[in-house]
């Protein structure tokens, strides 16, 4: 019998976890043609997360849990269930139910015929701002142009991957994960499911528009070196608009002359250049910033407890 885990990243989901057992519960116990291994990474929750998942360990073996030592970030609580993950399969999915459990018999219909990594893309997105949906089609659409290969748009986590997948996952050990990149970079045979997003039942994201952003930032940086490639160009386009420029004026003065004049046009020009070269620093400070991080080669996370039993680290 082939083993399904389903890996469920929680940060601060006390409410909603109960709501999700007995939905998931419903599910598994209709699949009876598998063995399920339900794995919870607690990202360091502060609320009663972890009394949450320790009583649904007791009342059913099939759950397990881990306890990281601090909140790393949802990216890496996804690598530590990776690790953790038995199964012939592995079911990415979050806890608020807003990726529905009727959608895995899609998923594990696909993976019997052949297919390894199989993604659930969103038609509708339920109750979220229109500037936040606004500003994510945009910056996919950025990603996808400035990438080697195809990011998929409307696609997050929810997805079943081979242990093959898997396996490939966790060799990829950069602290500065971006696992949506990381999902197609791998490459395996795809196939999408669409699904109906619905709307948190309890709680709220934790996700903010400062966190998005870091989000979005260490994607473009992570996968493509566009951002670099832009301000050379800028510079290139700045310099060639100086030397014109340059040329007018030193013609214009041998022709008719010059008063002293143009202390505008010189206090716009270096404040321009001026923000050019902050920019372009910038630019490069980020890239050499993730190396940084990189070299220092720390571990991606830190187990505090497997299902409640201290981890030796």
């Amino acid at each position: 019998m082939k083993t399904i885990t389903i890996l469920v990243p929680a940060y601060n989901e006390e409410e909603a976890l109960p709501l999700y057992y007995a939905e998931i519960s419903r599910l598994t116990e209709s699949l009876t043609s598998y063995a399920w291994d339900l794995l919870f990474v607690d990202d360091g929750s502060t609320d009663g997360t972890a009394d949450a998942l320790r009583r649904l360990r007791e009342a059913d073996t099939r759950v397990r849990y881990l306890r990281l030592s601090r909140n790393f970030g949802k990216e890496n609580a996804m690598l530590a269930g990776f690790d953790y993950a038995e199964g012939d399969a592995t079911i990415v999915m979050d806890c608020d139910l807003q990726d529905p459990v009727d959608v895995i018999p899609q998923m594990l219909q696909a993976w019997e015929e052949g297919y390894e990594d199989v993604y659930a893309r969103r038609v509708t997105r339920g109750k979220e701002p229109l500037l936040r949906k606004w500003l994510t089609r945009a910056y996919y659409a950025l990603l996808q142009r400035s990438s080697r290969f195809d990011v998929l748009p409307n696609v997050g986590d929810f997805r079943l991957l081979d242990k093959k997948c898997v396996a490939a996952l966790r060799s990829l050990r950069e602290t500065q994960r971006y696992t949506k990149g990381l999902f197609c970079w791998i490459g395996f045979r795809k196939k999408e499911v669409l699904f109906h997003r619905a709307d948190r039942r309890t709680g709220h994201s934790s996700f903010s528009y400062a966190s998005l952003m870091r989000l979005a930032l260490d994607g473009l940086t992570s996968f493509t070196t566009a951002p670099l490639r832009l301000s050379m160009l800028c510079g290139v386009l700045v310099s060639l608009a100086a030397f014109v420029y340059l040329v007018y004026v030193v013609a214009k003065t041998l022709i008719f002359g010059e008063p002293v004049q143009g202390y505008p046009t010189l206090v716009t020009l270096i404040l321009f250049l001026g923000g050019m070269q902050l920019l372009a620093l910038g630019i490069i400070g980020e890239y050499v910033a993730r190396i940084y991080n990189e070299a220092k080669q720390r571990p991606v996370y830190l187990v505090e407890s497997l299902n409640g039993e201290p981890v030796n680290i």
